[in-house]
Parts: C-alpha cells; sequence; structure tokens
C-alpha cells in the first residue's frame, strides 16, 4: 500500500486527541495510522514544548515539500554546451542564465537559474574541473562570502571629497562619469590602471610599469584623452598614493576628481566589481612585467562585450557606444 501524507483534517484530529490526553499509539489507532507516523509529527512540530497545532504543523509541510521538489540540471544537451562555452569564455553563471533567456525566448529547455549551474559544477567533476577555474572566485568549495580588510588610505594633497560630487552621478542616468583604481601584479611588479564608466560599467585600461603618481595619472590621462570632453565628467578615485597627482588630471582633461571615503569600497562598487572581472584574466600572484598593452587591450575587449545584468544583459560596449551618439546629438 503507498505511503499516503497526512492530511489537513488528520492534522485536527491529532490535535484534538493529544488535547485530550491520548497517546500516539492510541491517536494512530483511530486514524488508521502507523504509531511512529504520528510520533514523528507530534516530535516534529514541538508538541512536547509548545503544544501541537494543526495549522503551523500543515505550513510546516508545505514548506518541506517545496524543497523536494525535482530540481533542474544540465541534461539538455544544447544548454549543456552553451553553459560550457560561456563559462570557458569567463562569462558568470548569471550572465549565461539572462543571456540564454534573450537568444532562446522560446525554448524553455533553455531557461535555467543561476543556482542551478552553480550546483551542476561543485556536484559534476566532469563540469566542476574545467569550468570552476574559470569561475570569479575559483572556489573549491561553496561557501558564503566574508568580508575582507580594508587598509587606512594615505592623505592626498588638495583632496576633493565624494561628498562634494554633483548628486546626479550617484543617478547614473547620464555616461561620463568614472571610477578609477589599480589592480597590481605579484610584489608589486607593474599594475594596471583601470576606469570603468558608472552607467555603461565600459572598462578601459593600462599597464603601467609602477604605481608611481605621476606615472599612474599620466596612463588615465592617455586612457580618457581620445574620449569626447562630454564623456568624461567627473572621476571618483580610492585614497591610495597613486592618485596624488590628480591635479594634473583635471587640468589635462578638465574633468572634476573626486575621493571616496577611507574603507569605502562601495562608493566605487562598479570599479571594483570590473576588477574582479580583471582577475578572471590576470589572477593574483601573476607578476606584470611582461604584460603588453595589446595582450590587456584583448582581455578589455572580451570583458567589455560581455552580458551584464544590471544593463539587462546588453553588453558595456554596447550602452557606451548608444549613450555617446545621444551625447553628441
Amino acid at each position: 500500500m503507498p505511503y499516503a501524507h497526512l492530511s489537513p483534517y488528520e492534522r485536527g484530529k491529532i490535535h484534538i486527541l493529544s488535547m485530550q490526553g491520548e497517546s500516539p499509539a492510541a491517536i494512530a489507532r483511530k486514524l488508521g495510522r502507523h504509531r511512529c507516523t504520528i510520533g514523528r509529527e507530534l516530535k516534529r512540530n514541538g508538541a512536547a514544548k509548545w503544544g501541537y497545532h494543526p495549522e503551523k504543523a500543515q505550513q510546516r509541510y508545505h514548506a518541506a515539500r517545496k524543497d523536494c521538489v525535482k530540481k533542474r540540471s544540465l541534461d539538455y544537451p544544447p544548454l549543456r554546451a552553451y553553459v560550457y562555452e560561456k563559462i570557458t569564455d569567463y562569462w558568470s553563471p548569471e550572465q549565461v542564465c539572462g543571456r540564454a533567456r534573450i537568444l532562446f525566448p522560446h525554448d524553455p529547455r533553455m531557461h535555467v537559474a543561476p543556482e542551478t549551474i552553480y550546483r551542476a559544477l561543485y556536484r559534476d567533476d566532469r563540469l566542476g574541473k574545467p569550468l570552476i577555474p574559470c569561475l570569479r572566485q575559483r572556489r573549491k568549495k561553496r561557501r558564503k562570502r566574508g568580508t575582507g580588510l580594508h587598509r587606512r588610505g594615505p592623505k592626498i594633497p588638495n583632496r576633493v571629497s565624494i561628498e562634494q560630487r554633483p548628486k546626479e552621478v550617484d543617478q547614473r542616468q547620464q555616461c561620463g562619469h568614472w571610477e578609477g583604481d589599480t589592480v597590481v601584479g605579484k610584489n608589486h611588479r607593474g599594475a594596471v590602471a583601470t576606469l570603468v564608466e558608472r552607467k555603461s560599467l565600459l572598462l578601459r585600461a593600462a599597464v603601467v610599469p609602477s604605481k608611481i603618481a605621476q606615472l599612474v595619472c599620466q596612463a588615465i590621462i592617455d586612457i580618457l584623452y581620445d574620449l569626447p570632453a562630454v564623456s568624461r565628467k567627473t572621476i571618483t578615485f580610492d585614497n591610495g598614493t597613486e592618485f596624488a597627482a590628480h591635479e594634473k588630471i583635471t587640468h589635462d582633461l578638465k574633468s572634476s576628481v573626486y575621493f571616496a571615503h577611507p574603507y569605502c569600497s562601495n562608493e566605487r562598487a562598479r570599479n571594483e566589481n570590473t576588477n574582479g572581472l580583471l582577475r578572471q584574466y590576470l589572477p593574483k600572484g601573476i607578476s606584470f612585467e611582461n604584460l603588453s598593452q595589446n595582450k590587456l587591450d584583448a582581455i578589455v575587449h572580451e570583458i567589455n562585450n560581455r552580458p551584464r545584468k544590471s544593463l539587462g544583459y546588453r553588453t558595456p560596449l554596447e550602452v557606451f557606444q548608444s549613450d555617446l551618439v545621444a551625447l553628441e546629438c
């Protein structure tokens, strides 16, 4: 005889009979159930501590049943091939899922949640071994992300605080507002100056031999100099000494330069996130001494042509070019 789950009516009867002092065995006989079924039901729903509540027990039952639903997997060959191709191109599972819904709108077999991909990678070695190294964090095991430590930023002459930055920059409704930082190679041998446009998430970057302020600031000028002035209104940096020559940037680019508060990397979240994407290609522990600008340009091109969730799965390059045309009109 197949097993049948307890019904709301039976849970109501359990409540009444337990209130009358009936034992689990007696309740089981009256309901035609095994005594272990009644015992587990009472124990599971805390009858010994605060009494048995049939409504709460039914709610817990429905919640538990949701977890028993069979989960999607990557057993559809075209989906599995698509995920493999894009993850090896350093797309995130979220980007893969979002773009698949755009490219295959009428094929539900190609529609999965990012969690489905993560679960497949960490449970299936045939996928996990080649693809986990392509993920942003490259965790061998899944775990919650912790908070990192922040170093105190040094003082910068004539520093202008982010508090004085126009409020319109926070809204990200116009392009032309950038966030800047540097990514450093092993043993501080070589670095990459990065700039990310706040609205489009477009990345521009240049190789610099060291974090000397004059070198970094000249690299930033070179990165943005070819853009129209209307597309380089403001730049927001962290408090590193490599940006101490910021007044030269203001003079040459006619851009207003601001500095985030110490310990507040969230005020430059787009730049921090994009630096994480760059680290997929240039992981920590690798020296940048032999990194050429051509190789860096190729990496930047790939990142700028990856769809982003916050852009409706359009690419940064698509959004920036569209906004640039609108500004020049």
